[in-house]
């Protein structure tokens, strides 16, 4: 088993990080949405937007295969 983390160009809506992590655990990118957008809420909007933005920035594109 050998997965990688990348953001997503399927699920994107802005850039693609919660769409790759749904893809990656195997979940419905929606759900990965719910979930960060309940953190952003309950953290006083730091916490979700700190991680969203520090993911982006970590997670790679996925290279496309010729």
């Amino acid at each position: 088993m050998n997965k990688k983390l990348f953001l997503s160009q399927n699920n994107k809506m802005i850039a693609g990080v919660c769409g790759g992590l749904g893809e990656y655990f195997e979940m419905d990118p929606t759900v990965v949405r719910l979930i960060v957008a309940t953190l952003t809420i309950f953290t006083g909007f730091l916490g979700g937007l700190l991680f969203y933005l520090i993911a982006w920035v970590i997670m790679k594109q996925s290279t496309p295969i010729a």
